[in-house]
């Protein structure tokens, strides 16, 4: 086996992924995804398979993944073999399959964009092609009409599309009737459905009986959706730091008048959360990966 050495100084390596050698140092200490080596004067040297794992999580920051997320996946996906090498041929297929996706989308090319996404079903499983492929293009159509380059018809034709998807995928998945129902639903002013879907896919692949309701609703029509379907649990999703105070108001207010609803509180935007409000919601925070997810259920229906 060929020995790899270390090649790049953290100057280098941070210059090559447009990152600050502060970060890099801060997600090598708190993760521990790669060990580089140190030379005589203690500096740290990287590797080639050391650059590729940081340029594929990288990647994945880029397209919405927080850090966390990025590594959960990462390891989750068995993509980190035992010698630290890297799938990158599979990672390189899914990742031209997406390009081409999102080139179909935007093209209005609906008989094209069937075509990939089916082919990407008979590739890899569910949750990789929904949350690499489907939820990446999802996000990534969001943050183009955002800055104006591409239309609100582009926008609108691609979001329809890959939401319907996942959308058939989410409903079509059994529910264990012995788990509580739950209430999927994005915050006050919220838009961004990507880190909700990934959610729902979640409980769904794990038998929860789920209503997903997505993009914001007025308090009062959720609370008849409440009233309705009586679910033990009730998930927000927040992406937006504005959308913050909003979304803990409202909840604040459904605490009240729903005191058996356990509430969960998931997105970005949590991550934003001053620390006395971080304690003070500490048991509705839901994390940002499933085994943090994972563990807040368990914990809720043991």
């Amino acid at each position: 086996m060929a020995v790899h050495e270390g090649k790049y100084n953290i100057k280098a390596i941070s210059k090559m992924l447009g990152i600050q050698p502060g970060t890099l140092r801060a997600w090598e200490r708190r993760y521990q995804f790669i060990a580089p080596d140190r030379n005589e004067s203690g500096h740290r040297l990287y590797t080639d398979e050391h650059l590729k794992i940081l340029r594929w999580l990288v990647d994945k920051t880029r397209q919405g993944f927080t850090i966390s997320q990025a590594v959960s996946l990462l390891e989750r996906q068995e993509m980190l073999q035992e010698t630290n090498e890297i799938k990158f041929a599979d990672y390189e297929q899914s990742k031209k399959l997406a390009a081409e996706l999102l080139e179909a989308l935007l093209n209005f090319d609906e008989g094209r964009s069937y075509e990939l996404i089916n082919y990407a079903f008979s590739l890899y499983s569910i949750e990789k092609v929904v949350i690499e492929i489907l939820c990446s293009i999802l996000h990534q159509i969001g943050d183009l009409w955002e800055n104006g380059k591409i239309t609100s018809a582009h926008e609108h034709f691609a979001s329809s599309i890959l939401r319907s998807r996942i959308g058939f995928i989410i409903q079509t998945l059994p529910h264990n009737p012995v788990l509580p129902k739950a209430v999927a639903v994005c915050g006050p002013n919220e838009w961004h459905e990507f880190g909700l879907l990934m959610f729902t896919l979640f409980l769904k692949r794990r038998g929860f009986d789920v209503v997903y309701l997505g993009q914001s609703l007025a308090p009062k029509d959720l609370s008849i959706v409440i009233q309705t379907v009586r679910p033990k649990f009730l998930f927000f999703s927040c992406t937006l730091k504005e959308n913050v105070e909003e979304t803990i108001t409202l909840i604040e207010s459904l605490k009240n008048d729903y005191q058996s609803i356990e509430i969960g509180l998931g997105g970005n935007a949590m991550d934003t959360l001053p620390s006395y409000l971080k304690e003070k919601y500490a048991s509705h925070l839901l994390g940002n990966d499933p085994s943090y997810w994972e563990k807040w259920l368990q914990e809720r229906i043991s």
